[in-house]
């Protein structure tokens, strides 16, 4: 579980897993709902982890997610290209760099489940807007919300760069066989967004009451993926070339391609905007685009969105050089296609996403007992084991991954993450646990557990002192005299019984009710010859780049 998020979205799932119906969190933050975070794939993790446990549950969500993507590539990758080159493009999805980048680095559970639902949906939504399928229209509204209900960013941001070019494909096809009038076109997607909106504010409704109410307003915390990454190579080499791969080389044929057909022209528009969002703090897109939301979000899901609407062309490409070059062409994409996932997947052990390699279990065991776990806790140069930790005891810390929801003013005042890396964020980070150990007495914060000798010089001088040792003497326990026992916090955010029902019931009932409407068999579609003579007319054009 080396991912740098892995263990947040575990820590997430073993609160579902004691409390199904009730969001609010009180081991980080000194309490947080997590009603901010859609939480579909944790619940998930949550009910397989009662057979599996925990670890094992995570695995096999996201491997669920791994196989969706290969069924959502090929019906994505039907709409643009022939049958076959979205077979290459499926298959070339399981080599996706980005893919195993947000899986083995990155951790992202969220976009990786919601991702493959949302592209599984696309062709659902064209199918109704070209042809008035009621089947289709309902297929797709269920996983529309099944996929918001899955991560909401994805949904919201993602839409403009899928839903949109699908969308332009069905004015470019209207006049293609049977013909799809402005009015008809206008009034079903107007119904289905209608529709699909309703049921995301009610399945998601806590999250937005929260979001309404307390809304994001802290003072931004840098992301290296927001970088400039011809300033800064390094992360450069982190969040584009790894991610991308060999794509780097099909870049020229997508925006080739793209531009010389008619019809992959709105797929090209929507890589090449993904794209420049994803370069992050290179280009000024990302600012443009997202304006407030860009201090708020990583950029890296907008790279993997960006080679998931490039792999229609990948598909495209295979085809046209296996049918040129045949053996030597399969021995060249494949060696591509291994390179690319094997870099991406080897990336942690060569660039880890946190360096810290030990065991917390001790750590646990001293707050589990001799009533420790009654006061609050910090830990220092623990880097994302704090989630872990979190899992294994019942005591509550002040401090905490999930930045979005934190609402302690000592966090928020100031622009640095989690504070057991607070020295990597500076004079904010400093000054921001300075802040919440000067206020020791007021959370009931009475541990400390230091792994960086970095901290102690702040600690002595905040009065704290050194009083035990765990881990082989790698990991100190500091204290602070006289503080009294933890106590819950009244806090405004926490959610009333009432959001907790529709918490446990409506995202996880999505997923059940996608499942069953989608096992309803389809119709074969209508293809009409025209249609299929416009994807024929564009593989021929494209003979021109490689022949």
């Amino acid at each position: 579980m080396k991912s740098y998020d892995t263990n947040f979205h575990i820590f997430f799932a073993s609160h579902y897993v004691h409390h199904w119906f009730d969001p609010w969190n009180t081991k980080w933050y000194a309490g947080f709902s997590q009603a901010t975070y859609p939480p579909l794939p944790q619940q998930w993790v949550a009910l397989i982890s009662h057979i599996t446990g925990l670890d094992m549950a995570y695995m096999a969500v996201q491997f669920a997610a791994i196989l969706l993507l290969v069924v959502g590539v090929y019906r994505f990758s039907l709409l643009w290209v022939s049958p076959r080159a979205a077979s290459y493009a499926a298959l070339a999805s399981v080599f996706l760099g980005s893919e195993s980048f947000l899986v083995y680095s990155a951790g992202q559970l969220g976009t990786t489940s919601a991702a493959p639902i949302y592209l599984n949906a696309l062709p659902y939504l064209f199918d109704w807007v070209r042809h008035g399928s009621w089947r289709s229209f309902l297929k797709g509204s269920v996983l529309f919300v099944a996929a918001a209900a899955a991560h909401h960013a994805t949904l919201l941001f993602g839409s403009f760069f899928f839903a949109l070019p699908v969308l332009a494909l069905v004015l470019i096809d209207r006049n293609e066989g049977e013909p799809t009038s402005t009015p008809s076109f206008i009034a079903r997607t107007v119904s289905i967004a209608v529709v699909v909106g309703a049921g995301i504010a009610l399945v998601l409704l806590p999250f937005w009451i929260a979001l309404i109410h307390y809304p994001v307003t802290q003072t931004p915390i840098p992301h290296p993926s927001r970088a400039n990454y011809i300033l800064s190579p390094e992360w450069g080499l982190n969040y584009f070339i790894i991610p991308y791969g060999a794509l780097v080389l099909a870049i020229p044929f997508i925006i080739w391609r793209g531009a010389i057909s008619v019809r992959l022209r709105p797929l090209l528009l929507g890589f090449w905007v993904a794209m420049l969002v994803g370069l992050g703090g290179t280009t000024p897109v990302g600012h443009l685009v997202l304006g407030r939301a860009y201090e708020v979000l990583t950029m890296e899901r907008f790279s993997y969105w960006a080679t998931l609407l490039a792999l229609p062309f990948v598909g495209l490409l295979a085809s046209e050089l296996i049918d040129r070059f045949r053996m030597r062409a399969v021995i060249g994409l494949s060696v591509a296609a291994t390179l690319t996932c094997g870099l991406s997947v080897a990336w942690v052990v060569y660039h880890p996403a946190d360096a810290s390699n030990f065991q917390v279990d001790s750590v646990a065991a001293w707050l589990n007992r001799d009533g420790h776990d009654n006061y609050r806790y910090v830990t220092l140069g623990f880097g994302n084991k704090i989630a872990r930790l979190a899992v294994l005891t019942d005591a509550g810390s002040v401090d905490g991954e999930w930045n979005s929801g934190r609402m302690l003013p000592e966090l928020t005042e100031h622009g640095a993450g989690a504070l057991t890396s607070s020295k990597y964020f500076g004079k904010q980070g400093t000054d921001a646990l300075t802040a919440i150990l000067g206020h020791a007495d007021k959370y009931g914060l009475k541990w400390v557990f230091l792994k960086d000798p970095y901290y102690e010089p702040l600690l002595s001088f905040a009065g704290w002192r050194h009083v035990d040792d765990l881990e082989d003497n790698t990991i100190a326990v500091w204290m602070k005299d006289g503080v009294p026992p933890a106590t819950p916090l009244n806090a405004a955010q926490m959610p009333p019984h009432w959001q907790g029902l529709m918490w446990g019931i409506l995202p996880f009932g999505s997923s059940l009710l996608a499942l069953l409407i989608v096992l309803i068999p389809d119709k074969r579609w209508q293809e009409n010859p025209t249609d299929q003579d416009a994807i024929t007319h564009d593989d021929i054009a494209s003979g021109r780049l490689v022949s």
